[in-house]
């Protein structure tokens, strides 16, 4: 049987027609007669209400039974920051700009392609929340810390530095420690969710760790041209660190997106990983309680890198910063000329409220920036999370090689003491442009060029 014969039984385009042809391949696999098939469709799309508890007609009963609020045909209001994006990144920011709960949204200047929502997108909805519009890692987070470590010890004391961040996290897949560490976060209500609940001795294993893909910890040169929070202008040594929230957060992502798509089961294909959670239900208070608890775990993740690596090294705090991407936050925002709570997420987006601090990260060889948002209201307050990828991890694995990058890196004085050619610096946009595109989301108070970097070792798998 083909999309036409399914047509023809009265089977809609989208999601149910998918579903069509995962019953008949199902069907015909559990070696029923498939002379039958047009028969048996025809039952479900005459009564699917009858069968929507039967394990092998039912995903397609749940999508003809699906009677959600329509997708918009036309997108509501959103803004893109920045050239030259890539067409499907535009067409997934359009895409969730039309569902029924979509209020508003921007693109930032690093945007790629995500899952469902683009990295860069930001959304705004009502009183619904979108797991895949957080995405896969949960809270993951930036953290700037600037050290009372004379500048000539990048150097001097390179080997220390290299055994501090050696020996205070871990990178790579499912990467733990042996010895826990100890963070109040541990003491929160972890059976706010069963996912929570049950990975809770995973996520006390990880607590302090980095993780893989584009999860960094590195030393390098912060330069503030002016005093930042009692700093005063000058150039220090920094830690800087990227990292979320691991393999819990992944799977509070993984569990609350498969029920958001049960239960809109019919959504068109193509917007099935926009599928959302209203917040007066219980799964989407479940969800919700889950990702706050994330953010929480996130942030004492790289509590525990900085304070361990200042303390193995015996150094002081001068200035700390830190904020998340990937997160969900209800927010008041002016809406069609009305101010309204609405929910906000940030895939891969920087918080930019008025007088908010954040800090936008470059590549392993191109600087990042501490920056000051303006709240610009159409950006709904937002900025990038990064300089965004240029090429997929695939491509970059084909197009670049370790003769060609040493070179770029030695020149631009950075030592690497791990990491993938996914990574590289030539698979990122230029930061500069993506800065320049932004000058109305945020003010540059400091930059932080990379001089010693730990990334995941070559070979690992993303996680993010």
């Amino acid at each position: 049987m083909n999309t036409q014969d399914l047509t023809k039984l009265g089977v809609p385009a989208g999601a149910p027609i998918q579903c069509a042809f995962d019953f008949i391949r199902a069907y015909v696999e559990g070696g029923f007669d498939p002379t039958k098939l047009p028969d048996e469709v025809a039952a479900v799309v005459g009564a699917p209400a009858a069968y929507l508890e039967d394990a092998l007609r039912g995903e397609l009963a749940k999508a003809l039974s699906y009677r959600g609020p329509a997708i918009r045909e036309t997108p509501v209001p959103w803004r893109q920051w920045g050239d030259n994006l890539e067409s499907e990144a535009l067409n997934q920011m359009r895409r969730a700009c039309q569902l029924p709960i979509a209020v508003a949204g921007a693109l930032m200047p690093d945007a790629h392609v995500g899952y469902g929502l683009p990295i860069g997108g930001v959304l705004a909805t009502d009183n619904a929340v979108i797991p895949y519009a957080v995405g896969v890692d949960i809270a993951c987070r930036m953290k700037l810390t600037v050290l009372d470590l004379p500048l000539a010890d990048l150097g001097a004391r390179r080997d220390a530095l290299v055994k501090a961040i050696e020996t205070e996290t871990r990178f790579g897949i499912g990467a733990k420690f042996k010895q826990r560490r100890q963070h109040e976060v541990l003491d929160a209500d972890w059976s706010v969710s069963p996912v929570t609940l049950q990975n809770k001795e995973r996520a006390w294993g990880q607590l302090g760790t980095s993780g893989s893909g584009n999860h960094f910890v590195e030393f390098g040169v912060f330069t503030n041209e002016q005093a930042v929070e009692g700093l005063p202008a000058g150039e220090y040594v920094a830690l800087l660190s990227h990292s979320g929230s691991r393999g819990t957060g992944a799977a509070v992502c993984d569990h609350y997106s498969k029920l958001a798509m049960a239960k809109h089961a019919g959504l068109p294909q193509e917007y099935r990983r926009l599928a959302w959670l209203s917040l007066d239900s219980a799964e989407g208070q479940e969800y919700w309680a889950a990702m706050e608890l994330m953010g929480r775990y996130a942030a004492a993740n790289h509590a525990m890198i900085h304070q361990h690596i200042a303390r193995h090294l015996g150094l002081q705090v001068l200035l700390d910063v830190e904020n998340h991407h990937n997160f969900a936050w209800k927010e008041r925002h002016v809406i069609d000329g009305t101010e309204r709570e609405v929910v906000v997420h940030r895939k891969g987006a920087t918080p930019a409220g008025a007088g908010v601090m954040g800090i936008i990260p470059g590549s392993m060889a191109t600087p990042g920036y501490l920056v000051l948002g303006k709240g610009q209201t159409e950006s709904l307050q937002s900025a990038s999370h990064g300089a965004g990828r240029a090429m997929s991890r695939t491509k970059a694995m084909a197009t670049f090689g370790w003769d060609q990058v040493k070179p770029v890196l030695q020149e631009r004085g950075v030592e690497l003491i791990s990491a993938g050619l996914d990574e590289v610096p030539g698979v990122y946009k230029d930061i500069h442009q993506v800065m320049a595109a932004q000058a109305d989301l945020v003010e540059v108070l400091g930059r932080f060029d990379p001089k010693l970097v730990k990334m995941a070792p070559h070979g690992e798998r993303p996680e993010d």
